[in-house]
């Protein structure tokens, strides 16, 4: 059974000591929870050596990854990030597609498949973010939307490697401070549609292998209800867990949940 995913990113957030405040808080709160759940965090550029150096060497169980890289190893870029600079940080994840790099600075599908089949050659696991506008969700076609999105990130992406690729959902209307987060069962309904797009693509075998997040105003008042899906598999959480008090709390309320779980 796959751990369950549970992480954030921090966006254009924290400088470099607020980073480590952060990461220390982690370290003292992370005792006790299961190897069941894998936590992530994705700081800005200038924190993930440094974040990444601290949870290692405090023995903290919690992948980090970056924001967004190119997909060339080295060139004239100016301003871009390649994946083996990625790897030099120590991160293990890529985050992949956010709608904010979609819609603030062009990003299309044929971008980002070329990122995905790079971060995958260069053995890093591509978090790939897909999502519906509101007004596609009041089309009713948010289902058509997502699956050309997945099928358009994936379209380079080598089988055999398949496996290391994440997946997350966050519905365009639900993220952001003004966000109306997705019931369980709307989320769940998507998720549905997109495991069985993975099937289709690799397989059920591989399909079952690659986690279905969900990111969009996940808080400690849905987390568990969202997670009781099946097709539900992590969650990418935004502003409430950018503290790391809020963070572990919700790492915890999942931990309990699964402690007293007859699974």
């Amino acid at each position: 059974m796959n751990p369950i995913l549970i992480g954030t990113s921090w966006k254009m957030n924290k400088t470099l000591a607020q980073a480590l405040s952060f990461s220390e808080t982690l370290c003292q709160q992370m005792s006790g929870i299961t190897s069941k759940i894998q936590p992530f965090i994705i700081p800005p550029f200038t924190c993930v050596r440094d974040v990444t150096t601290y949870l290692n060497r405090n023995h903290i169980h919690c992948l980090t990854g970056v924001q967004n890289m190119h997909f060339a190893d080295s060139g004239a870029y100016t301003g871009e990030i390649s994946p083996l600079m990625v790897k030099d940080c120590g991160a293990i994840m890529v985050e992949l597609g956010h709608s904010e790099r979609r819609e603030y600075f062009g990003e299309t599908d044929a971008c980002i498949a070329l990122k995905v089949q790079a971060a995958l050659r260069h053995q890093l696991r591509p978090l790939i973010c897909i999502g519906d506008s509101q007004q596609e969700k009041q089309w009713g076609c948010s289902k058509e939307v997502v699956i050309r999105q997945l099928k358009a990130a994936l379209s380079l992406a080598p089988a055999e490697q398949a496996k290391n690729i994440i997946i997350a959902y966050e519905p365009i209307w639900a993220i952001g401070e003004n966000g109306t987060p997705a019931t369980p069962q709307q989320a769940q309904e998507v998720h549905y549609a997109l495991r069985q797009t993975l099937n289709t693509l690799f397989g059920n075998t591989v399909s079952q292998s690659i986690p279905l997040l969900y990111g969009g105003s996940v808080n400690p008042e849905n987390c568990l209800s969202l997670l009781s899906e099946i097709n539900i598999d992590g969650l990418f959480i935004g502003r409430s867990a950018w503290h790391a008090d809020g963070f572990c709390h919700i790492l915890r309320l999942i931990n309990d949940s699964l402690t007293v779980s007859p699974t």
